[in-house]
């Protein structure tokens, strides 16, 4: 899928791969989930290893292994233009967030990452989930500047036009109207997506319709990508409306040609959409790839939002 032909490189976890659990507390807790015994004999001097244990998720949340929430910054954030678009390809008006660095003003020179966003989530759910603040610590930390900006993209569209043909398509919306709308605002096309969770795999869908149009995306940065490998997993989302559709809109299915020139990857390990994040990152050689400790909440997004601002900001200034 990229241009870069590294291998892919799983970075550690920040969490720790041990750790430390009191015996009274795996006593108490293993009683009303396996067994005490059972529990304290996966136990080897005190230390639990945090990618396994009986009980399974729910056991390591319990036991608070499943990471520390992200927090949102402390910073001042840039300009942040909150506005009401009508698109033709949704058939509807949209929400356009637009998210500048501290000290910047919109212009043709500055770089511009197109963020997706999740089922059930919008475009102001970006804003609420701290990316103008990320976006400021980035660049006050010295990664180069960029813009950010935010559509709506509908609950639960899983960013394509579905099947039943009602008109509403996002991905026509990002690739022909998107960009006459930064341009009137004296912003260039994007370079760039992140995308977290639904928006995961609308971000790889925006990224081959790219690689199709013979205008690669420089940068790809997925959270927690909700991408399916098979048509039993993604039939119960309600996202397609049959096994035909989801062969037609699903971006795994298509990595082999899809080009980006710096892909990365984060998901959690307590992540239900873990393994097929492992598999895009293997098979699109992610520069970065990492698979911490972590569940599918906005608390991982925003504990891993630093790395992905970084990767993006530093792709952008290099290519």
């Amino acid at each position: 899928m990229t241009t870069h032909t590294d291998n892919v490189t799983e970075q550690p976890s920040a969490d720790p791969v041990y750790r430390a659990v009191s015996r009274r507390r795996l006593l108490r807790l293993g009683a009303g989930v396996v067994g005490g015994g059972a529990l304290l004999g996966a136990v080897a001097g005190g230390g639990v290893l945090a990618g396994w244990l009986p009980g399974g998720v729910e056991l390591k949340k319990v036991l608070g292994l499943t990471g520390t929430d992200g927090t949102v910054p402390d910073v001042a954030p840039g300009v942040v233009r909150v506005e009401q678009v009508h698109s033709a390809a949704r058939g509807r008006e949209v929400t356009m967030v637009t998210m500048l660095p501290p000290g910047t003003v919109a212009s043709t020179n500055l770089p511009v990452c197109v963020m997706l966003h999740g089922r059930g989530s919008d475009a102001q759910g970006m804003v609420a989930l701290g990316t103008p603040q990320f976006l400021a610590a980035a660049v006050n930390g010295g990664v180069p500047p960029f813009a950010v900006v935010a559509v709506d993209g509908g609950d639960a569209t899983y960013w394509h036009q579905h099947a039943a043909g009602d008109g509403d398509d996002p991905q026509t919306m990002l690739r022909e109207e998107l960009p006459g709308w930064l341009h009137a605002r004296q912003l260039p096309t994007p370079r760039a997506a992140m995308g977290i969770s639904m928006g995961g795999s609308g971000a790889l869908q925006y990224a081959a319709g790219r690689t199709q149009s013979g205008r690669n995306l420089d940068a790809v940065a997925l959270l927690s990508p909700a991408v399916f490998r098979t048509w039993a997993d993604a039939r119960t989302t309600g996202g397609y409306a049959d096994e035909a559709d989801w062969q037609a809109h699903e971006p795994t299915l298509r990595l082999d040609r899809t080009q980006v020139g710096t892909l990365g990857v984060w998901c959690g390990q307590e992540d239900p959409f873990c393994p097929a994040a492992r598999q895009v990152a293997r098979q699109a050689r992610a520069r970065e790839a990492r698979f911490p400790d972590g569940e599918h909440t906005d608390g991982f997004w925003r504990r891993v939002m630093p790395d992905a601002m970084s990767l993006l900001g530093h792709a952008l200034a290099t290519t």
